[in-house]
């Protein structure tokens, strides 16, 4: 139950983040993406600050010989770049590009009782659901 807990309370948190930093506004967002145009640097500073924090945490927080809330770490053991890897981030980069949204922040926006996030989070499903049935071989 601690387990639950918690990972409640880190969405909660992380969800309120999301909002305060305004990246649940795909305009926000495409304005930073938007280099050779009217370009919004301010969301590099959510980025750095989210890769601050782990650059610093994670050494620290891996040094232990298991997590609080875990018996293990649960860490990726593939250490390689495949094509798999990259085909993944560049239509990730590609959806982000295209409709502002990446997964975290669209399903925080759902709480906004707008349309455009809903559009985004079903087709993001039915994305991953039929990526899945192809990687699997239809199975």
């Amino acid at each position: 139950m601690n387990r639950v807990i918690a990972a409640a309370l880190c969405g909660v948190l992380f969800g309120v983040g999301l909002a305060l930093a305004q990246m649940i506004d795909p305009n926000k967002v495409l304005a930073f993406l938007d280099v050779a145009g009217a370009w919004d640097p301010s969301l590099v500073l959510v980025m750095g600050g989210g890769a601050g924090v782990t650059a610093l945490a994670f050494p620290l927080i891996t040094r232990r010989t298991r997590p609080r809330l875990d018996t293990v770490f649960h860490l990726p053991g593939k250490r390689q770049l495949d094509a798999r890897l990259i085909g993944g981030a560049a239509l990730f980069g590609i959806g982000w590009g295209l409709a502002g949204y990446c997964p975290g922040p669209a399903l925080v926006a759902l709480t906004l009782g707008t349309a455009e996030p809903w559009l985004f989070v079903v087709a993001m499903l039915v994305g991953s659901f039929a990526c899945k049935a192809w990687l699997d071989g239809g199975r």
